[in-house]
């Protein structure tokens, strides 16, 4: 990969299971536990065994070794294990160091998987409680002894400058998580299934910190994600429709920190993003338009506009009328917002039922899903599609 030129990825791999937990706020059982029962499913999902597995991929942050986790689940000799930083960040970056291990013969069946009690365990909500001394942690040092301590927190300085510069109010940001709510009202799996939401509701809702409300906040949750990726050619005998890796990137900005990056030029964007964009159109071929729909990261909804906005769906500024028009599909499980925050897992499962047509919410005719990672921080986005 290099942001200079496509790679030739794009078409090799392609994702044949998704498995997951039950949505909680408290699941009652080990992450270990959680991390397994997503992993089986996502297999028999694919139609696959344990024993066909030979490779694990998932995040710095999961508690589940994937030692560990092969060993509960079943599964035996591995030739490939990864992990990726950066929290939510890492969720399209998984599945693109396993599309990469597939591609070059490293692995043949490649699981990526994240399962946490975010909720009932240790909850990122409540903001850095204890941190031993690391290079990483020096920008939040420039920061916490001010207040600045929680991802509400740090994200509300970027939130706020977009307000001023595009002459705003918090009342855009109402958009998106009307849009998630919407769409989770209708998905049995999500934890507010049944309960949308209005304008209203939001601009009522509670301050967390200025500009955002709680409505514009992710959940905390419990559970767990699995995805099966495998070749192209393997993935068109198997037991459902492949979802084709058309394109997958990782990117990181100038001047990059973890959710704090204020001593940039201009804080309305997500330069992170916008090297993600950049990568995946051009690896592609593919423009915004032909994209169907957009399972974007809505930890906070600030960031779900500067999305739209660095992959080109619309002008700077513009993005909150270009949601409240509907324009792009958006989020059609609910989102982190409405379904459930599994680091944006969840998300990439919900692209794969898109392509697949089972989708609560289809999108008829669906042939290519934008997906992307945690935002403020180094990210990673996918692109999906039908086989052929």
């Amino acid at each position: 990969m290099s942001v200079r030129r496509a790679d030739s990825l794009g078409g090799r791999a392609a994702v044949v299971g998704i498995g997951a937990t039950e949505f909680s706020k408290d699941s009652g059982r080990s992450e270990l536990k959680l991390a397994v029962e997503a992993v089986r499913a996502a297999l028999d999902d694919a139609g696959l065994t344990p024993a066909d597995v030979d490779g694990l991929v998932t995040f710095t942050m999961d508690t589940s070794p994937e030692i560990t986790v092969a060993q509960a689940a079943g599964i035996g000799e591995l030739s490939f294990f990864s992990r990726i930083h950066y929290g939510g960040g890492a969720a399209c970056a998984t599945v693109q160091q396993a599309a990469m291990a597939v591609a070059s013969g490293v692995a043949d069946v490649v699981v990526c998987y994240r399962a946490f009690n975010e909720r009932s365990g240790r909850r990122f909500g409540s903001g850095v409680q204890q941190r031993e001394p690391t290079a990483e942690g020096t920008a939040l040092g420039w920061n916490l002894p001010f207040g600045l301590l929680t991802p509400a927190s740090w994200v509300a300085m970027a939130a706020q400058r977009y307000l001023h510069t595009y002459g705003l109010t918090p009342d855009v940001f109402g958009h998106v998580a009307v849009t998630d709510r919407r769409h989770a009202a209708r998905n049995p799996a999500a934890y507010f299934y049944g309960k949308p939401i209005t304008l209203a509701d939001h601009a009522a809702s509670r301050w967390i910190v200025e500009p955002l409300r709680l409505l514009d906040c992710c959940q905390e949750t419990d559970g767990g994600q699995a995805i099966v990726v495998t070749s192209a050619e393997r993935a068109r005998d198997l037991r459902r429709p492949p979802a084709v890796i058309v394109a997958a990137a990782q990117g990181a900005g100038r001047a990059q920190e973890q959710m704090t990056s204020f001593y940039r030029d201009d804080l309305t964007g997500l330069p992170e993003t916008g090297v993600v964009a950049r990568q995946l159109w051009r690896s592609s071929g593919l423009t915004p338009s032909d994209i169907d729909v957009g399972i974007l990261y809505d930890h906070f909804t600030p960031f779900v506009l500067m999305q739209l906005e660095e992959f080109g769906f619309c002008a700077p500024g513009e993005a909150a009328d270009f949601v409240a028009a509907d324009a792009l599909p958006l989020n059609t499980h609910g989102g982190q917002l409405g379904e459930a925050y599994l680091h944006g897992m969840n998300g990439i499962a919900e692209a794969v039922r898109q392509i697949r047509g089972t989708s609560v919410n289809q999108v008829s005719g669906a042939a290519r899903t934008l997906v992307t990672a945690g935002t403020g921080v180094p990210t990673s986005g996918l692109i999906l599609g039908t086989d052929g």
